[in-house]
């Protein structure tokens, strides 16, 4: 982690066409001093200074993501990822369930898909079907009680 300012700071000055460099700090004693340098030195002084802003500035995107913390944690005890065999047994009901679903009739698997996957509601699928509603929710109902007797069946 960097320090979030420099020790020093840098001033360059231009009097009368000639540019002078300055370098300023606080010494051990809590003294402020400043002295004049070279462009050389100026210009390695200003390098770092660059180069460790860039550094600070890579360590505050990426600090989020590799520090842990107490809800991360939480939620990874709460929401274990699934084994191998939970994902094969999740997997073998959902294809149980879609075949169920393909031995409705026409009509009532395509109510059952919309109301179950398209999340309509029973007066937008009779809207669009030009029925009453009513009439699609028995037929939801009737085809949630045949899917659960087929897959009860497996």
């Amino acid at each position: 982690m960097f320090r979030e300012s420099n020790h020093y700071t840098l001033k360059a000055e231009t009097v009368d066409g000639a540019t002078r460099y300055f370098v300023s700090f606080i010494d051990g004693e809590a003294n402020e001093c400043e002295t004049e340098v070279s462009y050389a030195v100026y210009h390695e002084f200003l390098r770092f200074t660059v180069a460790e802003r860039s550094l600070r500035h890579w360590d505050e995107r990426h600090r989020e993501y590799s520090e842990v913390w107490e809800e991360t944690l939480s939620q990874r005890a709460v929401h274990q990822p699934k084994g191998l065999e939970d994902a094969i047994i999740d997997e073998l009901q959902n294809e149980r369930l879609r075949m169920a679903i393909r031995q409705l009739p026409k009509k009532q698997r395509r109510r059952f898909v919309l109301y179950h996957e398209h999340e309509l509601t029973y007066e937008q699928i009779a809207e669009m079907e030009g029925c009453h509603f009513t009439s699609v929710h028995e037929s939801v109902k009737c085809a949630e009680k045949k899917i659960a007797k087929i897959i009860k069946n497996f």
